[in-house]
């Protein structure tokens, strides 16, 4: 703070000129707002736009605080009284720690309001913030609470199957029950509605849309998912790969990828949202809009401690406070997430792993009261064919083989000729480093449906069927016919039984001719 003036007001202050002992509620409010999120402090004898101005009687001020606040918040919160000097004049401070026992309630006329702080102002709190409110004053969460519903009218194979797959492990239905998902008298959870079958859960879903372009505006490509946590991540996952794209060169030793964004890292964003949005909040979902130059995530719920939002705070020492723990742990035991809370500088430094990697390009995240939003920057965005090219001489080695995604702007390696290139669209000097460009392995393009199955299995091999279907928007028969195809002309194969294994790109630089 100056000598002149305080700083200015925000989530944790308030600034008072004077006490109002008859009208209460206009600083008691803030006492609730401050107890019901993470603590704060009232100042009196402080202008609101922080000059000094000072109080006549500061014992006097005190006393009758700490007496009104006792018999018109309850639970009484745990506050300190501190009276002090600035610039000669005699000041008060009122310091509000996070409550336990959450709402705290200010009474009038036999009513009582619970208030939150949003921003600078405390606001009165509403069905689902004072829901919230409830449930962490009696030390529980959402998703840890008995439903209606009894265990035997679901099932959990997806479930099982996904844990069978990722942790090599035999599935035991009593997991059920231990991951939190079954109450002891054999009624599901929350979690456990989530994590069924048939889920009825009306707001677990996802909305995905490709747009064109910067903004939203025409959208290329839309799809709407209902149904439990794992086949949200699922057909997420495969929505957002479906519509981004992976350059790859075939190089003399090996294939190297140059995707827009870190396949790991995209997996790790829906897993957080889907972790900890707000499932109380009826009528929102996990949102998923791809533009050309970046993916931005959103899903209900602000920041669960109510505090400061996430972009005024070092994400390396935010305490991992979680909304739904069932949920965030069954996830842990599908080896989809750590168990300590490192998701967001995780998806950091995922993508900064990527070759065209660029600090201005890492992952941000934004909250307000009511939302959590992540963006993604495309990595490969405005780039030229001459700055893949550099990356590839960096490497010191010769391209013998190219795959450019058709969302790649168009460009001599799409096959257009130019002065310094060849009638393939292949740069007549070479690449940096002086690594000549071997034109003998341009192989002739796959099918959109057959490329498409490629990638996906270079992003992650053990991808489905179902996923491959979904993504293309064909039919499984139509899948298996691909990769029959595939298989046959030695471009791909399966490693492993049908369930449990990969797959493994043997060629795909091979003349489909």
């Amino acid at each position: 703070m100056s000598n002149k003036k305080f700083i200015a007001e925000c989530t944790t202050y308030d600034f008072k000129q004077a006490l109002e002992r008859r009208k209460v509620k206009s600083w008691l409010k803030s006492v609730s707002a401050f107890a019901n999120t993470e603590g704060g402090s009232l100042f009196f004898g402080v202008a609101d736009d922080g000059s000094v101005i000072g109080l006549d009687d500061v014992q006097s001020d005190a006393e009758f605080i700490s007496e009104i606040i006792k018999t018109r918040i309850d639970p009484i919160p745990d506050m300190v009284l501190t009276p002090f000097e600035r610039e000669g004049k005699h000041l008060l401070e009122v310091a509000i720690k996070p409550g336990q026992t959450t709402p705290y309630y200010y009474y009038e006329n036999g009513a009582r309001t619970a208030f939150v702080r949003v921003g600078n102002e405390s606001v009165e709190c509403n069905s689902q913030q004072l829901l919230s409110l409830v449930l962490r004053g009696s030390g529980h969460t959402w998703d840890s609470l008995k439903s209606q519903e009894h265990a035997d009218k679901y099932s959990f194979r997806m479930l099982a199957n996904t844990y069978e797959k990722r942790t090599h492990q035999q599935w035991n239905d009593k997991l059920i029950e231990s991951f939190g998902l079954v109450t002891s008298d054999g009624y599901l959870t929350n979690a456990g509605l989530l994590f069924a079958d048939n889920c009825p859960v009306y707001q677990s879903r996802s909305f995905c849309t490709r747009w064109t372009g910067l903004q939203k505006d025409d959208a290329i490509n839309d799809s709407e998912y209902q149904g439990n946590l794992i086949y949200l991540l699922e057909m997420t996952t495969s929505f957002i790969r479906a519509n981004t794209a992976t350059r790859w060169y075939k190089l003399p030793t090996h294939r190297m990828n140059i995707p827009e964004y870190s396949d790991r890292a995209i997996l790790e964003a829906v897993v957080n949202h889907l972790i900890h949005r707000d499932y109380i909040v009826m009528g929102s979902e996990l949102h998923v809009d791809i533009y050309d130059n970046r993916i931005e995530f959103y899903t209900p719920g602000g920041m669960y401690d109510g505090g400061q939002p996430i972009q005024n705070r070092d994400i390396d020492t935010v305490p991992s406070r979680r909304r739904n723990p069932v949920i965030a742990d069954v996830f842990a035991q599908l080896d989809y997430m750590e168990k300590r809370g490192s998701g967001l500088k995780k998806m950091q430094n995922l993508e900064s792993t990527l070759p065209t990697y660029k600090g201005v390009l890492t992952p941000t995240f934004r909250s307000d009261p009511h939302a959590f939003f992540t963006t993604f920057r495309n990595m490969n965005y405005g780039l030229t064919d001459d700055d893949f090219l550099q990356i590839i001489g960096d490497h010191g080695e010769g391209v013998i083989g190219v795959g450019i995604p058709k969302t790649t702007p168009k460009g001599i390696l799409k096959g257009e000729s130019s002065p310094e290139t060849s009638s393939k669209g292949i740069p007549k000097q070479g690449i940096p480093k002086g690594k000549a460009i071997l034109k003998r392995g341009i192989q002739k393009p796959l099918g959109k449906t057959a490329q498409l199955i490629i990638d996906m299995m270079v992003s992650d091999p053990t991808s489905t069927t179902e996923n491959f279907a979904v993504a293309a928007h064909v039919s499984i028969p139509a899948i298996k016919k691909h990769l029959k195809n595939l298989t046959e002309k030695g471009i791909i194969t399966r490693v492993g039984a049908a369930r449990g294994g990969f797959w493994k790109v043997l060629n795909p630089n091979k003349d489909q001719s």
